[in-house]
This record gives C-alpha cells, sequence and structure tokens, in this order.
C-alpha cells in the first residue's frame, strides 16, 4: 500500500469568514485525487460541519486528514469547553449556540447529526474542561 497523505489545517476560533477552507481545500485535493463524487461530498460536508462547531464552540482547533486508498480520516481536535452531554448534542435540532451565532444562519444543531450521518464511523473523545477530539472515516 502507498503512504498515506496528510494534511492539517489550523481553524481559527470566532472568525465565521474563513470557516469552510480546510474542508474547501480537502475537496479541491481529493478532486485533484480522482476520488469519486460522492466521498468528496460525504468528506465535505462532515468537515464543514466539525470546523462550524469549532469556530463557534471550541475556540478554533485543529483538523488532522490521513487520505488512503481505503478510506480518508479527519481528526478534529479542540480545546474548548467540551460537551457536556453527547447524547443530547447528537439529537438533530439541539444547539447551545449563541443568538448572535444563530443570526448568521449558524448553530442550528445539525452539526454533529450530519457528521455522523455522512461519515462511515465517528467517535467523540470529549472532557469538559479540557476540549473534544472527533475521529471520522469516509471509506473510499
Amino acid at each position: 500500500m502507498e503512504d498515506a497523505i496528510i494534511l492539517t489545517y489550523d481553524v481559527p476560533a470566532d472568525d465565521f469568514t474563513r470557516a469552510g477552507e480546510a474542508s474547501s481545500d480537502v475537496k479541491r485535493k481529493l478532486k485533484q485525487m480522482g476520488v469519486g463524487p460522492d466521498a468528496i461530498r460525504k468528506v465535505a460536508i462532515a468537515m464543514y460541519e466539525g470546523e462550524i462547531n469549532m469556530v463557534i464552540h471550541a475556540k478554533g482547533g485543529t483538523i488532522t486528514v490521513e487520505i488512503t486508498t481505503e478510506e480518508i480520516r479527519m481528526t478534529l481536535a479542540d480545546v474548548g469547553p467540551g460537551i457536556p452531554d453527547v447524547d443530547l448534542a447528537m439529537q438533530a435540532g439541539y444547539s447551545t449556540a449563541p443568538d448572535e451565532v444563530r443570526s448568521l444562519g449558524f448553530g442550528a444543531g445539525m452539526g454533529l447529526p450530519n457528521m455522523k450521518k455522512y461519515t462511515d464511523e465517528m467517535v467523540i473523545d470529549t472532557r469538559i474542561g479540557e476540549g473534544t477530539t472527533i475521529t471520522m472515516a469516509v471509506k473510499l
């Protein structure tokens, strides 16, 4: 098997103008690599939702994308407040986003549910007061 391609992105805090830059870059690179459109769409949606969550809730963070011939694995790590109730946060429509974020059209409570919906695997490791790491994979 060939070596994995590793891409790393910094997600800035509270900057909605830059949110989506990482997922757009990965989408462009996957197209150049000839990855199928269905996999690209899944990766782009899941990663974008994760980026937005990092901007809204976690003061930014880092995203590492590992591309192999079998899968695209995304690891989103932050040092935010953590997720107090993962089961509740996974419910469609549940949101802790502040009103000013909602007024921008974000924070509808679909981030985590969409991340799970569009990936083949998703693991949430969260610690209150320390941060959250979400690992997602899309199989090729």
